[in-house]
């Protein structure tokens, strides 16, 4: 038997026993170290269900996860030029297995699957069990080798990494531009690393907690702003190049629509409230904003991987790391951004 944290409803977290995996075909089955808590673990946790995928059987939370392979199954070999990494390497898990068969992934955009399974997601059912175990098994392909010198503990921020790299490249080149990211959650200032690394020149943030902007000054941003404070010295004077909306709240969608320049991009992120979301219509058309959505990633995975074993700065970020047996009190932390910003479990 592995231990591993599943969701039984709202509120109903529990830390139990599981059988142990045995690699499928194809698969491989890893000891897992660290898992990172995701805005949709807290969901599940909070509302048993994230927007309309609702919880319909217990399910093993998590998908930002990093440990070593143990063994493979049939078909799939453990030598480094081959299927998967040797045995004994420490990876990291691409939590997604796109279809590759339907339009989206024939054009290249497989983040937009629509027939993915994506670790420990209620989108389908039976659910897709997620990574917050022990042990898990996962198909060969989704495997990737840590970078040499990167610690598996920054290495758990490579999946939330990739979502902000895609949402950057969504906004188009950067380089030398105003970015204005609205929400310093991990996911906002991840945002604002990935902006940095691809070159903008200013890079501002807003959010409503002080401990938030704390962070997403660690994360680079040049000035942080009060988002409740119209006030705030620090919002910028002129109008910004790009804005990328990481709150996933109408009002940040609204501070993006009317501080973008004229012909200026606004990208989507935070994953708005289900249902109707009210927004400034008439400022996206007669300023000729392009509004564009992004959703999770593909191939920034190995770039984010690569950035991660450049870039220590990257630790400021993790500000809690606790034992699995604690994971309600983990969960607790994840949800109280007056103190945290990216909470790891521990698996060892």
């Amino acid at each position: 038997m592995v231990l591993g944290c599943v969701i039984h409803g709202r509120g109903d977290l529990r830390v139990e026993e599981l059988p142990e995996p045995e690699p499928a075909p194809g698969q491989a089955l890893l000891a897992i170290r660290y898992g990172g808590i995701c805005g949709s673990d807290l969901h599940y946790h909070r509302h048993g269900g994230v927007g309309d995928f609702l919880l319909q059987e217990p399910m093993v939370l998590g998908h930002e996860v990093v440990g070593t392979v143990v063994a493979y199954g049939e078909g799939a070999t453990a030598t480094a030029t081959a299927t998967g990494p040797e045995v004994g390497t420490p990876v990291a898990v691409h939590p997604a297995t796109p279809c590759e068969v339907c339009p989206e992934c024939a054009d290249g955009r497989a983040n937009v699957c629509r027939d993915t399974r994506y670790l420990g997601s209620a989108a389908r059912f039976p659910h897709v069990q997620g990574g917050f175990a022990s042990r898990i098994a996962v198909p060969a392909a989704q495997l990737r080798a840590l970078p040499d010198g990167l610690d598996p503990r920054r290495a758990a921020l490579a999946e939330p990494l990739s979502v902000a790299l895609h949402a950057v490249r969504r906004a188009g080149p950067v380089q030398g531009r105003h970015v204005l990211v609205t929400g310093a959650g991990p996911i906002g200032c991840l945002t604002i690393a990935a902006a940095r690394a691809a070159g903008a020149a200013t890079i501002t943030a807003t959010d409503l907690l002080p401990r938030a902007l704390e962070f997403a000054a660690a994360a680079g941003a040049s000035a942080c702003v009060r988002a409740d404070d119209p006030d705030d010295p620090n919002w910028p004077s002129d109008e910004v190049d790009v804005a990328i909306e990481a709150s996933g709240v109408a009002a940040g969608l609204d501070t993006c629509l009317r501080r973008v320049r004229r012909g200026g991009v606004v990208v989507q992120l935070g994953m708005l409230p289900p249902g109707q979301s009210p927004f400034a219509g008439n400022v996206l058309v007669s300023r000729e904003i392009e509004l564009r959505g992004a959703l999770r990633f593909h191939a920034e995975f190995d770039d984010a991987l690569r950035l991660l074993a450049a870039e220590p700065s990257f630790d400021a970020l993790i500000s809690g790391v606790r034992p699995m047996g604690e994971a309600a009190e983990a969960f607790a932390l994840a949800a109280d951004r007056s103190r945290s910003c990216k909470v790891l479990l521990d698996f060892a």
